[in-house]
């Protein structure tokens, strides 16, 4: 029987979602959790692998076992009480045996934060920069990515990925208040480190470093090493993952 976990998680102290080896990250944390409380060795798929520092409002993953939970509110509460404390889970809900955290996902959305003046508020959960950032150009180029598919420009080198063709259905920098603001993303999928990558060459584009068809030309050229900087993990939050409706519950 498969369960859907709807989760949340500060990925300050962890190196990623992934498992890997002799690091610390938040798959094998919560493993560890659902095994210990389930008296049984419990693995979970993730819908995506968030990279060293990067957090989620929302992430779900899934997992099997054999006989039906009877409890979901009780284990939701056993593990937050049992995970430790930048790690939350928000439900446990039983789905179709076939529904896949990673595969039957339609999209993910991603909200990059960045802001213009010091704020001790937000040092771990936003970029800051003092400069002047002209974002409307940013909007401007950021429309430009739904004229493209290949996105090999702002992915990480020597990955796995069979393609790096995504779809993208929104990418606009909204203003939260007067120095802060966000860039939102959605697509079907990202490559390793897309986001970031995205982010920093909007940034030049912000800082007139490149014009709005020099970054065309760059997604055009398929060159990571012809894009801008990959911009500091802290700032990005996975915040959503959707599925097909009809799919999500048993």
């Amino acid at each position: 029987m498969r369960y859907f976990i709807t989760l949340a998680y500060n990925g300050t102290n962890y190196h990623g979602w992934q498992i890997q080896p002799n690091a610390n990250s938040v798959q094998e944390t919560l493993e560890q959790a659902l095994s210990t409380i389930l008296g049984r060795p419990i693995f979970i798929v993730g819908a995506g692998r968030t990279d060293t520092g990067v957090h989620a409002k929302k992430m779900i993953a899934h997992f099997d076992v054999e006989d039906e939970l009877t409890d979901t509110f009780g284990l939701v509460s056993r593990l937050n009480k049992f995970l430790p404390p930048d790690i939350s889970i928000n439900k446990i809900e039983r789905v179709s045996d076939d529904l896949h955290a990673r595969f039957s996902a339609i999209s993910r959305t991603y909200k990059y934060y960045i802001t213009t003046q010091k704020n001790p508020f937000t040092t771990n959960m936003a970029w800051q920069t003092f400069g002047t950032l002209d974002f409307d150009k940013m909007n401007e180029a950021a429309r430009c990515l739904f004229n493209y598919i290949d996105f090999t420009s702002f992915s990480k080198l020597h990955t796995d990925t069979k393609t790096n063709n995504c779809k993208i259905m929104q990418a606009e920098w909204t203003k939260i208040d007067e120095n802060e603001f966000v860039f939102t993303i959605r697509a079907d999928r990202f490559l390793r480190n897309m986001v970031r990558a995205i982010v920093g060459t909007l940034v030049d584009v912000g800082r007139g470093k490149i014009s709005i068809d020099e970054f065309c030309k760059i997604i055009e050229k398929k060159d990571r090493c012809s894009a801008g900087s990959s911009m500091p993990a802290h700032a990005l939050f996975l915040v959503d993952v959707e599925y097909p409706q009809s799919d999500t519950k048993k």
